[in-house]
């Protein structure tokens, strides 16, 4: 004989949400249908997320997007992460030093092709064309991106130590007035977050073709040459904007991870730093959702659940309970989807945070907060090299 389920667990059941969708009429707003039709599996994720979404705004959440893959030769940044921060709903962004690279293509005038990943890349080698799996162009549109970011390198600007943030600023202040110069229609992401002063980071700057124009400016020219990259101040800006962002106007945070790989870690990293590292109280993200293909069951980075990430500091309690999901799929074939669906809605917009217009502000008063745990953070380091052995000699 069965045993009775608890009531608690009865309880739950029988209040769930029903699976009763109908009959698609073509007539459904996207909000409509994603309500009624997306009731199980990846569709389910795929509506948890949008309601993710909505919320994120709703709340007035400080939202750290993160990007990482080969997205804006896919012109995903175009279609989706453009109009997204035009309308106030990207406060930070990082990605890679390659889709801020790979976007400058366009702007010169360079086509980004369909091509047959089939076709044989030996061929592809002997045209001269460069393939990014399914997408092709022309290796001029690499050397003249490599003349453009190496003139604006050497402007008097960039003679200087600074973060990655402050670096991709200066280059979106350069982008913008090249793209209106040149009457582009649809601006590139560099510009758009430079008008809308949306920060950048880059947390692996060096693995990207406009660090390799820096390393070949720097062999060229020099003393000359001043431009460095603060990796130091870079982590701890991150950190800053995220405990400015709870301590100031929106009071809470909300992650979009696009992808996985560098920039989701470079942004989640902020909390247990500020956590875990400085002494400094937070709780973690309360909204977290992510769009990855990867398995979450082999340890990677790039798919690790909120769950797992709680355990770290990154993201809340209330995100693992009731404010996450994990959509596994690719980035380009829900994101698109989903960013419809969002803007249609007009509330879904907002005064932007202009986070990179409070970037010294943030220092500051993350600067303020550890001078007071000052005495606190002392103890940490206060150990030599002896003592290091005695402490933790084998057993």
């Amino acid at each position: 004989m069965a045993k009775k389920l608890p009531k608690s667990l009865r309880g739950a059941y029988e209040t769930s949400r029903r699976v009763d969708p109908r009959p698609i009429t073509g007539r459904e707003t996207p909000a409509e249908l994603l309500e009624h039709a997306f009731g199980a599996y990846v569709g389910r994720q795929e509506r948890t997320a949008f309601d993710l979404m909505r919320r994120s705004v709703e709340e007035d959440c400080g939202v750290f997007m993160t990007l990482s893959g080969a997205m804006t030769p896919a012109g995903l940044h175009q279609s989706c992460v453009n109009p997204l921060v035009e309308r106030g709903l990207v406060s930070a962004l990082t990605t890679t030093g390659a889709n801020l690279y790979h976007d400058a293509h366009r702007v010169i005038g360079h086509a980004i092709r369909e091509v047959n990943p089939n076709a044989g890349d030996l061929q592809l080698r002997l045209a001269r064309i460069i393939r990014i799996y399914d997408l092709g162009f022309w290796e001029e549109a690499l050397l003249d991106t490599d003349r453009l970011f190496s003139a604006l390198l050497r402007g008097p600007e960039f003679q200087k130590r600074m973060t990655t943030a402050e670096l991709h600023w200066l280059l979106g202040e350069a982008m913008d007035g090249i793209e209106r110069g040149l009457g582009v229609e649809r601006p590139s992401l560099l510009a758009t977050c430079y008008r809308h002063a949306v920060p950048i980071f880059v947390g692996a700057v060096q693995d990207g073709s406009i660090f390799l124009n820096v390393v070949k400016l720097k062999r060229l020219l020099g003393a000359e040459f001043k431009l460095e990259i603060d990796i130091n101040d870079d982590v701890y800006a991150m950190a800053a904007l995220q405990h400015w962002c709870r301590h100031h106007g929106s009071k809470r945070l909300a992650v979009w991870i696009l992808g996985g790989g560098v920039p989701k870690n470079y942004t989640l990293q902020g909390e247990p730093l500020l956590d875990q590292i400085l002494n400094v109280r937070t709780t973690g993200f309360d909204i977290d959702l992510q769009f990855c293909v990867d398995p979450v069951d082999n340890g990677a980075l790039s798919s690790c659940p909120a769950g797992e990430g709680h355990t770290w500091g990154k993201v809340s309690v209330e995100a693992v309970e009731t404010g996450s999901v994990y959509v596994h799929t690719d980035v380009t074939a829900v994101f698109p989807w989903l960013t419809h669906a969002l803007l249609a809605d007009p509330k879904m917009k907002r005064r932007p945070l202009r986070l990179m217009d409070r970037l010294g502000d943030a220092v500051a008063y993350l600067d303020a907060e550890v001078r007071r745990q000052r005495p606190e953070l002392m103890k940490t380091i206060d150990w030599d090299a002896s003592e290091v052995k005695r402490k933790f000699r084998a057993r």
